[in-house]
């Protein structure tokens, strides 16, 4: 596991940037899992300076999304398909359908959870995974638990995460308190791992994560059992090296 550690957020996205701009470089058709949330707006910003700019080109690209809210509209300003839309997908190009996220509005949800899993399967799961992680430490939505899912799944929303998300909605009661997200197993298959980290609030799962440690209450750390994983953290968030 490497840890980049970087003066700002600013530092930060475009580390990130270059490291998913790197994996294209070397494989133009690659699958790249994507995440929402503010850590990576950034990254995805200077990604569509740099398609601008004619340094990057997404055309031969597919990707999947570690998760999605479930019953809320796709078109509403905060599912994930529109988070995606806005801040990557309406400005470089992707084929749109080479896109894809879970469908949190599917008449029989577990029926989709494992349909997405195929789908993610059958593309061979992803060349580099994006991740962020949570102030509980979770990574997608899979929250802390006794034990974790190893595919994609339906979760309950922990009043952490619901009470941290509530700063996209108009009010905490407008939150979904569910949503589909890839199992632990998916994000592990994925061949490279990019976890960003921005903030205080992320120094004590940063520190989680360097102990050497896996804990299923703190799921980020399982991360210590993949080959490849890339740490990118601002100095606000940055670890607690205790050895």
């Amino acid at each position: 596991m490497k840890f980049i550690r970087c003066k700002n957020y600013e530092e930060m996205s475009r580390v990130a940037a270059n490291l998913l701009e790197e994996t294209i470089a070397e494989k133009p058709d690659a699958v790249l899992g994507l995440a929402t949330g503010s850590t990576p707006e950034g990254m995805y910003a200077e990604l569509c300076r740099d398609y601008k700019d004619g340094k990057v080109d997404f055309s031969h690209v597919t990707t999947v999304n570690l998760d999605e809210y479930c019953n809320l509209p796709v078109e509403h300003e905060q599912s994930y398909r529109t988070f995606m839309n806005v801040n990557l997908f309406d400005h470089v190009n992707l084929r749109k359908d080479h896109t894809f996220l879970p469908d949190g509005n599917a008449a029989d949800l577990n029926a989709e959870a494992v349909r997405y899993e195929k789908l993610v399967a059958d593309l061979g799961y992803a060349d580099l995974q994006i991740l962020g992680v949570g102030r509980n430490g979770h990574i997608g939505f899979n929250e802390p638990a006794d034990t974790l899912f190893v595919d994609t799944h339906v979760t309950a929303l922990k009043p952490s995460t619901i009470k941290d998300n509530s700063r996209f909605f108009a009010s905490e009661k407008e939150v979904p308190k569910r949503a589909m997200t890839m199992g632990i197993g998916t994000i592990m298959k994925a061949k490279k791992i990019v976890l960003m980290a921005s903030g205080s609030n992320k120094k004590e799962a940063l520190t989680a994560l360097y102990s050497g440690v896996a804990d299923s209450m703190i799921p980020v750390t399982f991360l210590q059992m993949h080959p490849d994983v890339t740490v990118v953290f601002d100095e606000a968030a940055a670890p607690e090296r205790k050895n």
